[in-house]
């Protein structure tokens, strides 16, 4: 361009590369300074000022410098002060789309950063919460079971010892266990048939449970001691204000989205009158699947017939995400 003005073509050449070497170095201190200072607020005049402050900076140098080397050429000194303005016009254009390009990228960059560090503050807070879950839940039971063993062992020490075992047997699967350790439905409805037998211990003949699942549920993955919880919830109503036997219900069924378990157990209407969320079992169960798939839906209750059921839904394409 500068050749265009009949610019002898050695001093186009240094008037070129002096020029844009000042504008690169300028730049590259803008983009690295930004990087370590940016306006607080979003205060952007500051920016501007900096600009204008560069662009005068980078103008007087290319002006004393090229001044400097061709002082005896008297045609491009002329040349060169008629294009001060032109030549401050554009490094100030150089400059500022520099300045807006660092800022946006530094700013998604700080975004970025800052999305990640609150994803894993949740993750470290959805972590702690279902530890207390599972802390909260094994004494819960544990007492429970205590109390049986108390209760056998004075007229039934041979049960009251096979009780302690089971549980022994129980609580070992369950310490090994964790919330993001899934567990296939087969190996859980084998862990859920310890705290059943002792159960059934409990309560002798008045007890007695039925289980029915389709081939693919069994290798269904689950979150780990889903369903205990639940099945003491319907022990609790079914049982304790009754004298009549009752039968537990266990079905488990595949479909395309999800696998859904249904516990269902019988109620005495005139004596117990379960409600939605009933319990420590049905709120912590619901609790845990809140905070491993983000959503309200997955526990639902219902009564008919004199028939409490609570099903529960663990959706097939979102828990491998969940614990990868």
């Amino acid at each position: 361009m500068l050749q265009n003005f009949d610019i002898e073509w050695k001093i186009a050449l240094i008037d070129s590369v002096g020029s844009n070497a000042l504008l690169a170095a300028a730049t590259i201190l803008i983009i690295h300074t930004l990087g370590f200072y940016r306006p607080a607020n979003k205060n952007y005049f500051y920016l501007l000022v900096w600009c204008v402050v560069i662009s005068i900076i980078w103008t007087a140098s290319v002006k004393f410098g090229l001044i400097s080397l061709f002082e005896e050429n008297e045609s491009y000194k002329t040349f060169l002060m008629r294009s001060i303005p032109v030549r401050f016009d554009m490094a100030f254009l150089v400059i500022g789309c520099s300045v807006i390009m660092s800022m946006l990228w530094y700013n998604l960059e700080e975004k970025k950063y800052m999305e990640t560090r609150k994803s894993d503050a949740e993750k470290l807070a959805r972590d702690a919460e279902l530890y207390k879950l599972r802390q909260q839940l094994q004494p819960h039971f544990l007492f429970n079971s205590l109390n049986s063993i108390s209760a056998l062992a004075g007229n039934q020490p041979e049960q009251a010892r096979k009780m302690i075992q089971q549980l022994s047997d129980f609580l070992r699967g369950a310490l090994k266990k964790e919330d993001y350790q899934l567990t296939t439905l087969s190996e859980e409805l084998q862990h859920l048939q310890l705290y059943l037998d002792m159960e059934k211990m409990r309560f002798g003949h008045r007890l007695s449970t039925e289980i029915n699942h389709d081939e693919n549920s069994l290798q269904f993955l689950i979150p780990p001691m889903l369903l205990q919880p639940i099945v003491e919830n319907a022990i609790k109503f079914g049982l304790y204000d009754t004298t009549d036997n009752i039968t537990i219900r266990i079905n488990a069924k595949t479909f395309d989205q999800y696998l859904e378990i249904t516990v269902q157990n019988p109620f005495d209407p005139e004596t117990s009158a379960p409600k939605h969320g009933t319990g420590f079992g049905l709120s912590s169960v619901q609790r845990r699947l809140y905070l491993l798939f983000a959503r309200t839906d997955l526990v639902s209750t219902s009564v008919k017939e004199n028939i409490f059921s609570t099903k529960v839904k663990i959706p097939r394409n979102d828990i491998n995400d969940t614990y990868r």
